[in-house]
Order: structure tokens, then sequence, then C-alpha cells
């Protein structure tokens, strides 16, 4: 496009770009860079493209190629020395990106369609018959090998579909076990609602047994966090501001989060609304009860005895619960307290696993190497059973190993709790993606 590349609605901070020296301790934890060795796909890189954007140059294709190839994983703010704020400054920037970019026709209808479904628990959960009864077919391999080869984005979105069990439904309200130690409002999320409704129901359930009593709205939409992540300002102001509304009434303490990138876009709610009078204070307020669940339960300690587990486990990091959140030591020190478990760190933690919301649709080959880098490293483990936080690593991971055809089973942090909790034998946690292994609950 003609004219400066950014207009003058909150483009990246010059202040901010002006906080990196350049010194290259981002490169080595850039997934991207890791890839390709590419300059201009390293942080440093991309922030140099932004500043020429500051400095009036004009949006062009190529300096979007770049901003378009970036996970959002902020491995790299993590590894910063001059704590530069890149996720600050990559989502100001796709923001401006998806406002005066010119996309191309195949590329707005994908993500027109993405945008019509995945934000909406209702949508989604009216494809759970379709999706398995195709599942049930056995047709997956055949249509993924013909997708493959002509259509990558749907071949890559057809393979992340978790195996389809029976829906759980969490009740709106649920008392507390014991003494009451507070009230918990619970995000059901979207594709955690409807593709991993077992997580939801352990979720209620260890929270419920370690003394909080439960409030989870069925009415509660989208959070936003693949609008906001994505450069859709306005979508993710609007989900922002109903979820706010559904949890304002609640009576919650707290609200606890079992999604990494849902908690990592409510956190930042207070930024997201500074401009609207109506909901600044209230969004600041909001975002302040937002806790992931174990950072709440790591926080106000546990009381509910744990049953030993004999099982090993690799765990991953999910990116936004890392990078973004900062949460590391509050899984594993819960973790830590199961009797009998032995966990096993993962080579490379801090290199992304490719999906970083819907990236892996977008960037499929790209997001399919670093799938299967990962893999590698959780199979090097030796562990029959990989536990993480967020349900977009648990399908991009499961999709690669399912790949390597290796049994690895796959569980979210708060279902090992739950298990624990609940006396559950070891080899019934968790899923696996091959046919030759139970669907998830």
């Amino acid at each position: 496009m003609t004219g400066p590349a950014f207009d003058d609605h909150h483009p990246p901070s010059a202040d901010l770009l002006d906080d990196c020296v350049h010194c290259g301790f981002c490169l080595p934890t850039c997934p991207t860079y890791q890839l390709w060795g590419e300059e201009m796909d390293s942080p440093r890189g991309r922030i140099y493209l932004m500043g020429l954007g500051v400095e009036d140059e004009p949006m062009t294709p190529e300096m979007v190629q770049h901003f378009d190839a970036c996970l959002g994983c902020m491995a790299c703010v993590t590894a910063c020395p001059s704590g530069v704020r890149y996720d600050k400054l990559i989502e100001a920037t796709r923001a401006q990106v998806e406002r005066r970019h010119p996309r191309s026709r195949r590329d707005r209808l994908l993500r027109r369609t993405i945008f019509s479904v995945f934000p909406y628990p209702r949508r989604l959960h009216a494809l759970r018959g379709p999706l398995r009864a195709y599942q049930a077919s056995g047709l997956g391999g055949p249509v993924r090998r013909v997708l493959g080869r002509a259509f990558p984005r749907l071949a890559a979105l057809e393979s992340l579909a978790p195996p389809l069990g029976r829906f759980q439904r969490v009740p709106e309200g649920i008392r507390a076990r014991g003494t009451r130690r507070g009230t918990v409002g619970m995000l059901l999320g979207c594709v955690q609602r409807e593709f991993f409704p077992g997580v939801n129901a352990a979720t209620a359930r260890v929270l419920a047994a370690e003394g909080f009593d439960v409030v989870a709205p069925a009415v509660q939409g989208c959070c936003g966090a693949l609008s906001v992540h994505n450069g859709r300002e306005d979508e993710a102001q609007s989900f922002a501001r109903k979820l706010i509304d559904v949890f304002d009434g609640s009576g919650a303490d707290w609200i606890a989060v079992n999604a990494a990138g849902c908690g990592s876009a409510m956190k930042e709610y207070g930024d997201l609304l500074a401009d609207d009078p109506n909901y600044a204070q209230r969004a600041r307020e909001f975002s302040a009860r937002v806790r992931d669940v174990s950072e709440l339960l790591a926080e106000q300690g546990t009381v509910a005895r744990r049953h030993p587990l004999p099982v090993a486990i690799a765990y991953h990091d999910a990116c936004h619960l890392a990078h973004a959140q900062g949460i590391r030591s509050q899984p594993r020190r819960l973790l830590h307290d199961i009797p009998g478990l032995t966990l096993r760190e993962i080579p490379e933690p801090e290199i992304c696993c490719g999906s970083a919301g819907i990236y892996n649709i977008l960037n499929p080959e790209a997001g399919g190497d670093l799938g299967e880098r990962k893999a590698r490293n959780v199979l090097a483990t030796g562990a029959p059973l990989l536990v993480t936080a967020n349900p977009g690593c648990l399908m991009q991971v499961a999709a690669a190993l399912d790949a390597f055809g290796e049994p690895v089973r796959l569980a979210h942090t708060i279902e090992v709790l739950d298990a624990s909790i609940r006396g559950l034998p070891a080899d019934g946690v968790g899923w696996a993606r091959s046919r030759r292994h139970a669907p998830h609950p």
C-alpha cells in the first residue's frame, strides 16, 4: 500500500522499539529464526521493520510476510536482558496489519471462516456430531493425503482435531467440598469447552475438592484471545466486554482459566479496553482477579489429599503460560506434590510447538516442522505421558506424535491433579490420537 505503514491508532511505541539494543540473545529462542536463520524472521529483525514503519515507510507485502511468520510465542521476551516488550510491539503491529494491509482473496476467506467458527462455542458444538461420525468412518488418512497435496491449510486443520468422546457439561454452580475457601469463576472457553470437555470437568472437580465454590455461567462466550493475538482489535474488545459483564455479577473472588492463551489475553484486558471510558476500570479490576488454575492453586495452597500416581510425565511449557504469564514453577510444584509421579524435562523447552493459536493452520509448513521438532524432544524423554496446559498445544503435539506412530498419551495438568485426588489408575490418565487408543473422555 502507499503512504505510511502505520496509522495514528496505537502504532508500535517508538520508546519500546528503542529498548532493543539488537544484542541477539533472542535468536536461540525464536522458532522462526531457528527454522530459517533469516534476520528479518527474528525478533530484532521484526523490530527493525517496525521501526521503518514508525518512520513512515510504506507497509510492503514483504514486511507483512515477516510479521505474519511470527508465532507470537514470546520466548524472546523471556530471553531479552533489556526487557524489550516484544509482546506489546507485535500485537500493536498486527492490529495495524489487519487494518491497513489488503490480503489475498484466499487468505481473507480462510481467516473469515476461522473467525466465524472458532470463537463461538455453539458453532463448534454443532460440529461435534459430524466430526465424531467422520472420525469413526476411518476416512481420516485418505482425506488427509488428498488435502495435503492440494490444500495444505485444510489438511493441517483436519489433522488437529482430537478424538471426540462423550460431551461433559460443567454445572453452573458447584459447592466446595469441606471448608469453603472462596468462590472461583471458571472460564469454559471455546475449543476447550467443545473439544476437551473432560479438562473443564476435571478443573471444576479439583477446585471444589480444594475448597472453592465454582461458578461457571453457561452464557459466557469467547474471551477474545484468538482475535487479539491476530490483530482483530474491535472483535477482541467486544468479546472482552461481554465476558466482563458475565462475571461481574458472579461474586467470584478469582477467575480461573485452564487455557494458557486465554489467560494471557484476559490478564491484558486493562490494556485492550484502556480507551473505553465505560470499561477501562472494570477491565483492570477484572484482570486483577484472573489466574491460571495452576497459579491459583499454588497461590492459595492445596488441601485435598493426593493419592499415588506412579507415572513418568514429560511437562511441556505452553508459551502463553511460561513466557507471556511467567508461570513455570507453579504447575511443576503441583505435579511434584503427587506421590509416585516422576517429572521429566523436555529438551529445548523454550522452542514453541508450532500451534500458537491458529498459526499452524495459517502456516502449516512451519507449524508442522516445529511440531515434529517438539515431538522428537518429547520422545527423547521416554515418558509415556505428555502434560501441558493449553488445548492448542495438546492438539498440535498429538498430531505430530501420531505421525511417529508412538503411543504417547497426553493430558492437561489439571487432569493429572484430578486423577491423583480421585485415586484413579495411572494408565487411565489422558488420551492418545491414534485409533489404537481410547478417545479423550
